[in-house]
């Protein structure tokens, strides 16, 4: 069995970090934090993806690779009502929150154990500049990534009561920078990957430099087991919003969505975020303050103006551009989030 040596995991994980492509997919994943803490084990198949058990209190439903952002939306609605049976036959809530039980000051492993969110996948992009390109990309993910964070914060609480976070999900990453540890996107990734802090306590170049014996079928599972806000997964993954009540989670896709996949959006979405590598511990900002932070509510706010136009160029449906102009209005440009809803239910009725 081939044991590797630090530099064959660099390459390694530098091989399968991205693969070029057109950006025009999109895949989708939405847990489900369950009560009680009792998913049942194995993978279910469903209409079009997977419903997988990730620890005993979060399910995921997995959507394919998607032909544009309509056919992921409409086949993950599919998906969700199949696995809310799935719950309901093993008499299992699932809760509209991100979470309910972790301490914000919790270690990061808890991310992917006992907390919901939704991952938005897309192509990497284009070897090469301009505005599709695969750095342009990873550059703008990074800058986005705390800002829609912020926008759909909804984890406040922790065995219901408040936590003084928004976002006890963005709590856990508070210490990141804004920007990847490298500017060009695979050594950042490596850098990422190889860096990390693993469950050991130590990260995973410490521990081949310790002479710990580390093989592929090792490293493969270390890098699933990595749940940043921005990973490179062959394609881009975006794990940056709290789980949504309701029908919102297509809301925290579908801007992610366009304002990387559209050349005008991200034009747009890149002026409004580029000067955020610069603002102190924003990570922290956004999970504690959300969009009462004025430098993220002013980003916000232009990032999902150019997101409504985008679909609106696009001609996708009245509906869906509907329930964007109304998060838009009821949230963003009020400077508030969906934990802010929950911190008022609680405040009135302690």
């Amino acid at each position: 069995m081939t044991t590797l040596t630090e530099q064959a995991a660099e390459e390694f994980i530098a091989a399968r970090a991205f693969t070029p492509g057109l950006p025009g997919f999109v895949g989708i994943a939405v847990d489900l934090l369950l009560d009680p803490a009792a998913a049942p084990e194995g993978r279910r198949p469903l209409r079009h993806g997977f419903l997988d058990t990730r620890s005993s209190r979060v399910m995921v439903v997995s959507g394919p690779p998607s032909p544009g952002l309509e056919v992921a939306l409409r086949r993950m609605s599919d998906d969700l009502a199949a696995s809310n049976r799935v719950a309901e036959q093993h008499r299992l809530t699932v809760l509209p929150l991100a979470s309910d039980t972790v301490h914000p000051e919790g270690p990061t492993q808890a991310l992917g154990t006992a907390t919901a969110g939704i991952r938005i996948g897309l192509e990497a992009g284009l070897d090469g500049g301009g505005p599709l390109g695969l750095a342009r990309r990873w550059a703008l993910a990074h800058m986005l990534a705390p800002v829609l964070a912020a926008s759909f914060a909804n984890s406040p609480l922790r065995h219901g009561r408040p936590t003084g976070w928004r976002s006890v999900r963005t709590a856990l990453r508070r210490d990141l920078p804004v920007r990847p540890m490298a500017e060009e996107p695979r050594a950042g990734w490596v850098a990422y990957a190889m860096d990390d802090t693993t469950a050991t306590g130590r990260s995973l170049r410490q521990r081949i430099q310790a002479g710990i014996r580390i093989t592929p079928a090792d490293l493969l599972r270390h890098l699933e087991l990595l749940r940043p806000p921005v990973a490179a997964r062959g394609h881009l993954e975006l794990d940056v919003a709290d789980r949504q009540g309701g029908g919102n989670w297509r809301l925290a896709a579908t801007v992610a969505a366009v304002l990387l996949d559209d050349p005008r959006a991200a034009a747009e979405a890149w002026a409004a975020t580029s000067a955020l590598a610069a603002e102190p511990r924003l990570w922290e900002r956004a999970g504690r303050d959300a969009l009462t932070d004025p430098v993220l509510a002013a980003a916000a706010r232009e990032c999902f103006v150019a997101a409504y136009a985008a679909l609106a160029r696009q001609g996708v449906s009245r509906e869906l551009r509907d329930a964007l102009a109304d998060f838009t209005e009821r949230y963003v440009s009020r400077g508030r989030c969906p934990a802010d809803d929950v911190l008022d239910r609680v405040t009135a009725h302690p």
